[in-house]
């Protein structure tokens, strides 16, 4: 009987043994052995050479020869934002998103202007829908004549052997959760096969040149499933968010090696597929005619791009014994921080009331120059007195009750002007050393000197 290629790996020590069992033998650890292909020996250790190739000799990095970064555009203004600048020839990029967001369709349409640019050089992969079902869509699209080459199939070694003979110039693969290797015998989707088989795809990719764009489902958290080191091998992260019945998509880059990180990519959802939104500010910020209590208009900045949005607070009497404190679109924490410096240093606590805070339009804010217009949002409907349509308000707010300055000020400003914002209240710090024309900066150092402001 030949000898198993398979082990089963504690993930806790490392302990190794030939059959699986709910308890480790090495540290006693419950339910984390997983199977693991066994190590080879030297002479066959292709298989596990590392991802960009056959190793090479020790060089001084002076004498490393570096060719010119080539990238090819996807014809989606906004996805080439996200990715940097376009796809890199042998690049891995892994996309996530809730079912029904509009993945397929996104790559679907980027593989249809790749393919008139690359003379059909693009194959799309798919291993859970049929090649009709994908040739529906791209009629309902409007793309049916589009030149892309279509490939059903699961089995990772005959994938390869395939593009091999192909060669595509980008290849997406939909999704890596249905691909697996014969050489595992657990079921696609398991944390092994991911990683076999995505480790053969980004070993291909930098082989052949190749830009490869896998698919990856997500959990009920929103992060990607699968193992944590996927996320470690491919080259960039982009996860689709967004509200299944909303009109507008977000993309946004989690993890960049070609471009910047947290860029943002903007999409509207339409009957011809997703159409990039090139001034998402105008959108975010679709308001009514009257000023109302409670909303607040700040800058926050994606990647390069400075974003304009809608902060609205509510807040109302509770009849709990604990008061609700609920954020959509901003960190909870963050909202509670808030309070307690609202309360400290400025002498206002909605104690007894519920707050709700909201980012309008589905933006996740990650950055902390958003802080002054939730406290301005929040005193604005504590107080029911309206801002006023014409102000703009950013700054973190540290816990001494200072107002702390935050990158690319006077791009914020700008941004703010462009779209006829009259007012601005920012930390003392960003104070732009020209000024800007119509509209009137109004620096601050601490909170109180906010509250003063907000007053007048």
């Amino acid at each position: 009987m030949g000898k198993s290629k398979t082990v089963y790996q504690c993930n806790q020590c490392g302990a190794e043994t030939i059959r699986w069992a709910g308890q480790c033998p090495g540290c006693g650890a419950w339910n984390s052995l997983e199977e693991q292909l066994r190590a080879q020996l030297p002479k066959r250790t292709g298989r596990y050479a590392h991802y960009a190739g056959a190793l090479s000799t020790v060089q001084p990095l002076a004498e490393v020869q570096v060719e010119g970064e080539v990238r090819l555009s996807t014809g989606l203004s906004e996805l080439d934002r996200v990715l940097g600048g376009g796809l890199v020839a042998g690049s891995v990029v892994l996309i996530g998103g809730d079912p029904g967001i509009g993945k397929s369709t996104l790559l679907l349409q980027a593989l249809a202007k790749l393919g008139t640019i690359q003379e059909g050089r693009v194959l799309y992969l798919t291993g859970e829908e049929s090649l009709a079902q994908i040739s529906l869509r791209a009629q309902r699209l409007g793309l049916g004549t589009a030149p892309v080459r279509l490939l059903a199939d699961t089995l990772v070694e005959r994938v390869l052997a395939v593009v091999q003979q192909e060669r595509p110039e980008v290849m997406v693969v939909d999704s890596i959760q249905t691909l697996y290797t014969e050489q595992l015998q657990s079921a696609p989707g398991t944390v092994t096969q991911v990683r076999e088989s995505a480790g053969q795809l980004l070993r291909f990719a930098k082989q052949s040149g190749t830009a490869v764009i896998l698919v990856g489902h997500v959990t009920k958290e929103g992060a990607l499933a699968g193992p944590r080191v996927l996320e470690h091998m491919v080259d960039t992260v982009l996860y689709f968010e967004g509200d299944g019945g909303e009109r507008l998509r977000v993309l946004r880059a989690a993890k960049n090696r070609f471009g910047a990180a947290n860029e943002l990519g903007v999409f509207a959802m339409t009957e011809r597929g997703l159409r990039g939104v090139t001034n998402p500010s105008a959108i975010f910020l679709s308001r009514g005619k009257e000023a109302v209590p409670g909303s607040a208009v700040t800058v926050i900045r994606e990647g390069s791009r400075p974003l304009l949005v809608e902060v609205q607070a509510l807040v109302d009497d509770s009849h709990l014994a604990n008061p609700r404190r609920v954020t959509v679109g901003l960190e909870p924490n963050r909202l509670a921080m808030l309070l307690a410096i609202l309360h400290r240093h400025g002498a206002v606590m909605p104690g007894a009331q519920d707050v709700f805070v909201n980012v309008v339009g589905g933006v996740r804010v990650h950055e902390t120059g958003a802080d002054l217009a939730v406290l301005a949002a929040i005193v604005s409907s504590l107080r029911d007195r309206p801002l006023g349509q014409e102000l703009v308000l950013f700054g973190e707010v540290g816990l001494t009750g200072e107002i702390r300055p935050v990158p690319g000020g006077e791009e914020r400003l700008a941004a703010a002007a462009k779209h006829g914002f009259k007012k601005a209240i920012l930390p003392q710090g960003n104070t732009p050393r020209r000024s800007v024309e119509n509209i009137t900066i109004v620096p601050v150092s601490r909170l109180a000197e906010v509250l003063e402001a907000l007053r007048e």
